[in-house]
């Protein structure tokens, strides 16, 4: 974990680097998410909220490299013979994206995303369960995203993408869980790099 906090701390002092070309960032919107199982049975989908921080590095006249920080409510439901489950997946996760920008404001996006596993909440009807804890899942979430998004000339933009889970969340058992998550929402630019202005 120390590793791995110290690479992203040597990332974005690297990117710090190439202010003239960096603009700062919020974000925030809904995700829809649910989990994959491996042994076939059904895995309802979640609402929840994500929110966060963004840096936007150009690197070239239509590339960038966005790293982010983000906060994200994650999950599924499923049923079982006391009724319907609500399981809670809290992350903060660190996408960096690769974007390829069009002169018209839209944009094209992909990159690898790493989440921390930050919380595990299991209710039904409402009620706390107890039955999942964060000892029943792993600790580290590697994804990958794909998306598209839009910034308008005030710095005012949306973004949607799908993140697909590559690595097996499951610490309790031998079925393999894999996150899936669509999240669609707004993000504002504080400040825009000078390759921009």
């Amino acid at each position: 974990m120390k590793k791995i906090s110290f690479f992203f701390c040597t990332l974005l002092l690297s990117f710090g680097a190439f202010s003239q070309h960096t603009g700062f960032g919020l974000k925030g919107g809904l995700n829809v998410s649910h989990l994959n199982n491996s042994n076939g049975s059904e895995m309802g989908s979640r609402l929840g909220f994500n929110a966060g921080v963004l840096a936007h590095i150009h690197i070239a006249p239509q590339l960038a490299v966005q790293p982010e920080v983000v906060y994200s409510s994650q999950g599924t439901k499923y049923t079982v013979g006391d009724g319907e489950h609500d399981l809670g997946l809290g992350y903060l996760n660190i996408p960096v994206q690769l974007q390829y920008m069009f002169n018209n404001g839209f944009r094209l996006q992909t990159g690898p995303q790493l989440g921390f596993l930050t919380s595990v909440k299991d209710k039904v009807n409402g009620a706390a369960t107890g039955i999942f804890t964060s000892d029943d899942f792993k600790a580290i979430d590697f994804s990958w995203s794909v998306g598209l998004g839009y910034q308008s000339a005030s710095g005012l933009g949306v973004d949607g993408r799908y993140n697909f889970g590559l690595s097996d969340i499951n610490d309790f058992g031998t079925n393999k869980l894999k996150n899936s998550v669509f999240q669609v929402g707004l993000f504002y630019m504080l400040s825009t790099p000078a390759a921009r202005r």
